[in-house]
């Protein structure tokens, strides 16, 4: 993890703005409380992006039921919002304590999901510093990085295997 880390926060500096015209997933001060004013996802907004791959990981890692019944899996990360998303977000809606159940990942969606965020560790070695946070879902877990300057870095699939890590770009796929 400490080289995929390390990699991950070679980035440049720059303000830290948690609205999608940053182009990332991003916060400052506590990180408790994030996400909930992020951008909303969904099969219109930012359907093709690092932050809906983002939001898959979450799915995958509460365990949210498929369309057909299936729980998510990391084959479903893909950056892609569809159906498929739609209905898993659906369900984890239904399963939290939400308001709106509508598939839509919203601020009310994204400042449960940023509940569920704990410190791990200070990132003091890295370039840029920064927090490295762990996602405690249902099912499964996961690590990921709130860098100095704000923006979110995660790990495609369940590891950080050979630093394929992501940055949480509304504007950008690199995911699959």
């Amino acid at each position: 993890m400490t080289a995929a880390v390390a990699g991950a926060l070679a980035i440049s500096a720059s303000p830290t703005s948690a609205n999608t015209s940053d182009g990332y997933i991003s916060g400052g001060g506590d990180f408790t409380n994030d996400w909930g004013d992020e951008g909303t996802l969904s099969q219109s907004s930012y359907a093709k992006s690092n932050a809906t791959c983002l939001w898959q990981q979450i799915l995958w890692a509460e365990g949210a039921k498929e369309q057909d019944g299936t729980a998510y899996d990391a084959s479903d990360i893909d950056g892609d919002f569809g159906p498929n998303t739609d209905h898993a977000t659906q369900n984890l809606q239904d399963r939290w304590p939400l308001q709106y159940v509508d598939g839509k990942v919203g601020n009310e969606t994204w400042a449960y999901a940023d509940s569920k965020l704990s410190f791990y560790d200070y990132a003091y070695e890295y370039a840029f510093g920064g927090k490295i946070l762990h996602y405690s879902g249902a099912v499964r877990s996961f690590y990921l990085v709130r860098a100095e300057n704000g923006r979110y870095v995660f790990w495609e699939g369940s590891t950080n295997d050979n630093g394929n890590y992501r940055f949480a770009a509304y504007k950008s796929r690199t995911c699959s």
